[in-house]
């Protein structure tokens, strides 16, 4: 039996091809893998598989390493680890690498704005994801940023949202978190910055990626929910923006579910992906509650395979 599961997303667009080791912006992308939580320390069966699937592109979704330290060094150390991993070694040099983070490899559990060392840490994520020195996203605070692939009528966006350098505090009672009516998750210039990213966006396809669930509000642990108006802020936005096939992506639960939001700003649905599993999950939320889940509840090891069919020349995915 196998070890892991592929979550697919519903929107299938997908022709294979082999991957590359450079990536053009222009270049047409058909596939596109993406995946969280991954220990440094553990073994790590999926690289294989993956490159099975001959990805053009992989996107971490955050807990790319589990740091959990304020110091420095062994943040960096635990990157070098993950770095000396003969498959995934094997993965960077068929294919470019994007991400974003999460907590874990933030520096500390849950943590939010008030992180002391998220500067240098942020520094050290760019640096283990190989973005230039030069580029725009160091010249500015968090970890956001947004890419482009494809042209004309082919293009597809991906844009990785920053949930832990500007969010505000949240506190626990009998250890669920209470929800932070008037707290933000993404800071003035970020909400700003993407305003502006979704406005623009011409590209076919948008993936918005986000280290913590997006829809999500019955289960007690990290989510937009936390933040009610943040989260009713961004799905307004995105509904407003008129941006073309907008889809969630998310990690961070040692789970993976496809769940889907229809209300009147989304008649035909807005559909959100969570693969969060590399390394470890945990079988314990096999029952857990999920209005929107319109998947089966996977607790194996997983990654998502994002597949895009140009020759169909749709407007739309299907419902």
């Amino acid at each position: 039996m196998k070890t892991y599961l592929l979550i697919c997303s519903l929107f299938v667009f997908g022709i294979s091809c082999k991957p590359k080791a450079q990536l053009a912006s222009k270049t047409e992308i058909t596939r596109i893998a993406f995946g969280s939580c991954n220990r440094q320390d553990a073994p790590q069966p999926l690289w294989k598989p993956i490159l099975a699937d001959q990805p053009e592109l992989w996107v971490w979704m955050g807990d790319n390493i589990y740091g959990d330290s304020p110091i420095m060094d062994t943040l960096r150390a635990k990157y070098a680890r993950q770095d000396k991993k003969s498959d995934y070694i094997a993965l960077k040099a068929a294919m470019p690498i994007i991400g974003v983070w999460d907590d874990h490899d933030y520096g500390r559990n849950d943590a939010g704005k008030f992180y002391a060392q998220k500067k240098e840490s942020r520094d050290l994520l760019f640096d283990f994801l190989g973005v230039p020195t030069d580029a725009p996203e160091r010249k500015r605070e968090g970890a956001y940023s947004s890419h482009l692939f494809g042209e004309g009528n082919n293009q597809i966006k991906i844009i990785l949202l920053d949930g832990r350098y500007f969010r505000d505090t949240l506190e626990k009672m009998d250890k669920v978190y209470v929800p932070n009516e008037e707290g933000e998750i993404l800071g003035s210039e970020q909400w700003s910055w993407l305003e502006k990213e979704l406005k623009e966006s011409k590209a076919k396809v948008n993936l918005i990626a986000s280290g913590i669930q997006f829809l999500p509000i019955e289960h007690p642990y990290e989510k937009w929910a936390n933040f009610p108006s943040e989260r009713e802020k961004l799905l307004d936005l995105i509904a407003s923006s008129g941006v073309k096939n907008p889809v969630l992506v998310s990690g961070d639960r040692h789970i993976a579910e496809v769940m889907k939001l229809t209300d009147a700003r989304f008649p035909k649905g807005i559909f959100e992906v969570t693969a969060s599993g590399l390394t470890h999950t945990w079988s314990g939320a096999a029952e857990e509650p999920n209005q929107f889940r319109v998947s089966d509840l996977i607790t194996k090891l997983n990654y998502g395979l994002a597949t895009f069919d140009w020759k169909k020349r749709r407007d739309d995915f299907p419902d």
